[in-house]
């Protein structure tokens, strides 16, 4: 590295720390990173969430999109954003961006335009490391696979002079990326509740495939930060049925969820190693 170089590069490290979460839909935050959004919050780390929908096309209170007692697409994306921002104040992220593609249609969107987006929110919160879903959606989801997509690809157009030009923001080097990982301890507490996750997309079903357990680089332990977390389920208050079944597991379960959360560290510019993380800062504290 070259000595101009080095100096921005420590200048940004001694700046305070920043995180930021690629989602998909609103509660995607919540089941999927919540722990971790909390720990560091509370570690005095500056946490950023971007979604990429507003799950306008999701169940109502159980009801299924299309059905008479289902309020209707922007109707229901206006609950779910409240409720979004709700779980978000619960978890400590200081801010949330939108980008209001279409539930269940994310995959459909054109990818210049959703990178370039991403590529906005980066320039602007300028994170150190990103959090998203990993290239499988965690059990096939096509939004969860369109967000890994693009924000793989935003990360690299970010950091590129060329990208966009200035109207898109200084270049921006994020030094860590990361994918969850769910291995199959995680996924067995999941299946306990819901019995069998699975996607059905033109008319092929996918099931979840945990990560091997050599495979997960980083495991974060968030302590009691399931407090917090419960807490910002219930924000999410128009998809409750779905998660009934998290609440028949017995309290020892419950609070198993999010106690630990498993990550594949996709790269890294400042640490490597076969040696797990316990820190998803790990080389820039």
């Amino acid at each position: 590295m070259q000595g101009h170089d080095l100096a921005r590069y420590s200048a940004d490290v001694n700046d305070s720390l920043r995180l930021l979460v690629t989602a998909a839909h609103p509660d995607d935050e919540t089941l999927g990173f919540g722990g971790t959004l909390v720990r560091s919050a509370r570690a005095g780390v500056e946490t950023y969430l971007l979604t990429a929908t507003r799950g306008q096309r999701g169940r109502y209170m159980g009801h299924p999109f299309g059905s008479a007692d289902h309020p209707g697409p922007e109707a229901l994306g206006a609950i779910r954003e409240e409720e979004l921002r709700a779980a978000a104040r619960v978890l400590g992220i200081r801010n949330v961006t939108l980008l209001d593609y279409v539930d269940q249609h994310l995959d459909r969107a054109d990818p210049a335009e959703a990178t370039a987006a991403i590529v906005n929110e980066i320039r602007r919160v300028r994170p150190q490391v990103i959090l998203t879903f990993p290239p499988d959606g965690a059990y096939g989801h096509p939004d969860h696979i369109a967000i890994s997509q693009f924000t793989t690809a935003a990360v690299v157009a970010a950091a590129d002079p060329a990208f966009g030009g200035a109207a898109r923001g200084a270049p921006h080097t994020v030094s860590k990326l990361y994918y969850l990982a769910w291995d199959e301890a995680t996924w067995a507490l999941y299946e306990a509740a819901f019995k069998k996750l699975v996607a059905t997309v033109d008319g092929v079903e996918r099931r979840a495939t945990p990560w091997p357990s050599w495979a997960v680089t980083t495991v974060i332990e968030t302590g009691d930060a399931g407090t917090e977390v419960w807490q910002a389920v219930d924000c999410h208050a128009s998809q409750t049925r779905a998660y009934e079944a998290l609440r028949g597991l017995d309290a020892d379960q419950r609070a198993a969820l999010w106690r630990t959360q498993p990550f594949y560290r996709t790269f890294s510019l400042v640490n490597g190693g076969r040696a797990r993380e316990t820190d998803l800062f790990e080389g820039l504290r």
